[in-house]
């Protein structure tokens, strides 16, 4: 499953993703068999004309959207597929799991520092987007606001979405907008796949991560150097 698992760097240090990495090329449709047959997920498909051609901005109208271009949209005529094409494979949120979505760079640092504390992070995606998506449990979305409150950090600008319940992110081997592969930083296993953590365990983390993140990139070029 080479092409499911990368590597992220963060300064001196190399993320390397868990487990022995393999030289097989993964199909969506194996993939997908691992996702329903070995972890319980349910699934579904996108367009694959969409993975190639895939928008900035997603025709469903929703900001960050995770899936752009490849999963269903109301009132749209679904595009003819080639013979023999294969499909993208998108896990639908807000069902086994909902999704915190937060730029690649304070992810990384979150990640470290929760890894650090010895917190039990779930499953991590690395879509080539410069984005990192964590899988928490269901019913995030939902709560996010209040959730954000209670830490203190419902005022703050936060580039931080979660994606649930109607939502779809791109699963690995997925080919997003000719950028890449999405694939695994953190991979599924059998002590998170069917609980992963609260978001309230993460969501700190995060939050001061993403405040962070903004802060150095508002600050003049000489005082960030």
């Amino acid at each position: 499953m080479d092409n499911l698992f990368g590597e992220l760097r963060l300064g001196h240090l190399r993320l390397a993703p868990l487990g022995a990495r393999r030289r097989t090329k993964v199909t969506a449709s194996q993939a997908a068999a691992e996702y329903t047959g070995r972890w319980g997920w349910t699934v579904a498909t996108g367009d694959p004309a969409g993975s190639a051609t895939a928008p900035t901005r997603c025709p469903c109208g929703t900001p960050r959207c995770a899936a752009p271009g490849l999963h269903p949209v109301p009132g749209a005529e679904r595009r003819a597929r080639s013979a023999g094409a294969e499909d993208s494979v998108l896990f639908p949120t807000g069902r086994a799991f909902d999704v915190l979505d937060v730029p690649e760079q304070a992810g990384l640092q979150a990640l470290v520092r929760l890894e650090r504390m010895g917190t039990q992070v779930g499953p991590v995606l690395a879509p080539p987007t410069g984005r990192l998506q964590f899988l928490v449990a269901a019913g995030t979305a939902r709560r996010l606001p209040d959730l954000l409150y209670r830490m203190g950090w419902d005022d703050a600008a936060l580039d931080l979405a979660c994606h649930g319940e109607g939502g779809y992110v791109a699963a690995p081997p997925t080919v997003l907008g000719g950028l890449g592969p999405v694939r695994w930083l953190r991979r599924p296993t059998r002590d998170n796949a069917g609980c992963p953590p609260e978001a309230r365990l993460l969501l700190g983390t995060l939050a001061y991560a993403c405040h962070r993140s903004r802060e150095r990139t508002a600050e003049p070029a000489w005082i960030a150097s």
